[in-house]
């Protein structure tokens, strides 16, 4: 008997294997969940996800295109999904974007108007915009759960990270402001604040390699964090376990973010 059994939700962010969302997935899974999952537009990328969605053991998924900055895109996919699913117990936000060029150390400064405010809407905003759409698929069946993933680079300046921090910010403090106002309707907005782990995304940052080495002799447990990590606190996030759980920023980073120097 598993943590979520009889829950459905949507998986948003799965690029590979190596990626969080991918391992959340699995967590949620091997608790019992039923996931649906969402691709980024273009047949290149549908197969890339279902490539590694099959990894999951998951032999015909239900996969959807989702361009995170287009509202249209949005529409249709949350309608599809409710027309299959009818509700929605879980929704994971696992998407970000920016601009490799502006994630090199010391260019933070000359950021354009237009990276700057691309990366907010990808990263941040995207969360807004798919929490207007969860809400009546969640109130309708008595609440659930909103996940986000953030970084340490929300709170702390990590150099290379630049916009991507900002981003985080922004991502963070929308989730709790959702938090406030959904509520009401039993959904709970959380974020994990993920350590580093070598993704594609975490590999267009300047100084990736410097976070990593890092990470392995400073951090409390003297390691990286693995995806598995992450996996099973969000897995704890969305069973009733959690339930008085909401507006929080969960650290699972082998305790990276609580070392000074």
């Amino acid at each position: 008997m598993g943590l979520l059994d009889g829950k459905v939700g949507l998986v948003v962010g799965i690029a590979n294997e190596r990626s969080y969302a991918w391992f959340i997935a699995q967590a949620l899974i091997e608790q019992g969940a039923t996931c649906a999952f969402t691709h980024l537009p273009g047949e290149k990328n549908e197969r890339r996800t279902r490539r590694s969605v099959e990894k999951l053991g998951v032999s015909d998924p239900w996969l959807q295109p989702l361009d995170g900055g287009s509202d249209q895109s949005m529409d249709e996919c949350f309608g599809a999904y409710a027309e299959r699913f009818g509700k929605m117990d879980y929704l994971i936000h696992s998407i970000a974007f920016a601009d490799r060029e502006w994630l090199q150390k010391g260019n933070f400064h000359q950021t354009p108007r237009e990276a700057y405010l691309g990366a907010i809407d990808i990263s941040a905003y995207s969360l807004v915009a798919m929490a207007s759409r969860a809400k009546p698929l969640m109130a309708d069946s008595g609440g659930g759960t909103i996940l986000a993933m953030s970084y340490y680079g929300a709170e702390k300046v990590v150099p290379g990270y630049n916009v991507m921090g900002i981003a985080k910010s922004c991502l963070e403090s929308s989730a709790r402001y959702l938090a406030s106002e959904l509520g009401e309707h039993g959904i709970r907005v959380n974020t994990i604040s993920g350590g580093y782990l070598r993704t594609l995304a975490s590999s267009a940052v300047g100084g990736a390699d410097d976070i990593c080495k890092h990470n392995e002799t400073r951090s409390p447990l003297r390691r990286n964090v693995e995806g598995s990590d992450v996996g099973g606190t969000a897995a704890w996030l969305c069973s009733d376990l959690a339930a008085g759980v909401t507006g929080e920023n969960i650290y699972v980073d082998c305790g990276v973010n609580t070392i000074g120097v």
